[in-house]
């Protein structure tokens, strides 16, 4: 059996890593026959409290028309009393071998808990003794969190230049998990092996003068939200008496939407059934959750509407270019309405 033990406070961290470690188990396998995941809510009992059976079930139970599975256990810190991590260790002690099993000792999420608890010395030691592998996710503070932010950065495709890692590590503050969305971003809106520069952070990376990001404002498109998609807009080229800045702004921005409209055309049509294939064909390393989320979109659009939005995309440049007496943020507005009124039709 092989084993994992996810440890740390970031929700997003976390996730992250527990995206990667099942990445790497399933491979090119079938996920939807190999791969199983449990949560808080398959625990819980008749009694309000949380059992570890199913889990330990789910980890001893033979693999279907495949080699082997691999078992996800999440929030498994509500299995912090000696009666509940009791079943676990033993379970550990006689292993499956047809079975690939990754425990996230993370906080649980009904009822939120506040503090989580400590993993407990007999539970991982049984981890150790089975030749667990720990993969701890947080940042540290201090010294660490600096060496822990370069050593994410440098498994990127980007090149960050001294000054942008320095505006990172204000931007950051004890938010480590924003990392991962802000160098999605990037790398979407620069392209693998660009350096990366501070006015690159500033716009990308959601500060206090544009106060988002612009995955989150790819949501709000997708979702068909135009409301949302113009007030995410506005923090992120902002009115402020400038406008060749907000013109850089606009073209950034603009070139962000371009590659990830690019990218869903590349998709139609291709074939692809996974997150993992959608980005080889894309030629992204790292995370599959930015090709996921363009398959997905895709799908969603079809081939007639992504024309469009690549139509679309054409003529606001042009605009932005002089092709017509308006602000760019207006150009942006007219774009952006557009782009998310196709997500929004039936």
């Amino acid at each position: 059996m092989g084993l994992h033990l996810v440890l740390g406070d970031d929700a997003v961290l976390i996730s992250e890593a527990v995206s990667a470690t099942v990445d790497e188990l399933v491979g090119e396998g079938d996920r939807g026959l190999m791969l199983e995941i449990l949560s808080e809510t398959e625990y819980k009992n008749d009694e309000g409290g949380y059992d570890p059976l199913r889990l330990i079930d789910a980890a001893r139970t033979p693999p279907f028309l495949t080699e082997k599975r691999v078992v996800v256990g999440r929030h498994v810190s509500r299995f912090s009393r000696k009666d509940d991590y009791g079943p676990l260790v033993k379970m550990l002690e006689e292993p499956l071998d047809t079975t690939d099993l990754v425990l996230v000792w993370e906080k649980g999420i009904e009822p939120k808990v506040d503090k989580m608890p400590a993993l407990p010395k007999a539970l991982k030691e049984a981890i150790e003794v089975a030749g667990g592998v720990t993969i701890k996710t947080s940042a540290g503070r201090g010294k660490e969190a600096g060496v822990w932010l370069r050593d994410q950065l440098g498994q990127s495709t980007l090149d960050f230049d001294r000054a942008a890692v320095a505006a990172l590590e204000d931007l950051l503050g004890d938010e480590s998990g924003r990392l991962v969305g802000i160098v999605r971003t990037l790398e979407g809106a620069l392209g693998q092996g660009a350096t990366v520069t501070v006015a690159d952070v500033e716009t990308y990376g959601g500060s206090e003068k544009g106060g988002t990001v612009p995955w989150a404002l790819d949501d709000a498109i997708d979702s068909g939200n135009i409301g949302e998609a113009l007030e995410l807009l506005t923090r992120l080229i902002p009115y402020d008496g400038a406008p060749t800045d907000r013109n850089g702004a606009a073209f950034r921005l603009m070139a962000t939407l371009h590659r990830r409209y690019s990218n869903m055309l590349r998709l139609d049509g291709a074939g692809v059934g996974s997150d993992k294939q959608a980005a080889e064909l894309l030629g992204m390393k790292g995370s599959t959750f930015p090709a996921k989320k363009a398959m997905q979109q895709s799908r969603k659009l079809g081939t007639e509407k992504l024309a469009r939005a690549i139509e679309l995309l054409a003529t606001a440049d042009m605009q932005l270019r002089g092709t017509v007496d308006w602000p760019s943020e207006l150009v942006m507005e007219v774009l952006v309405a557009r782009l998310a009124s196709l997500s929004a039709r039936r």
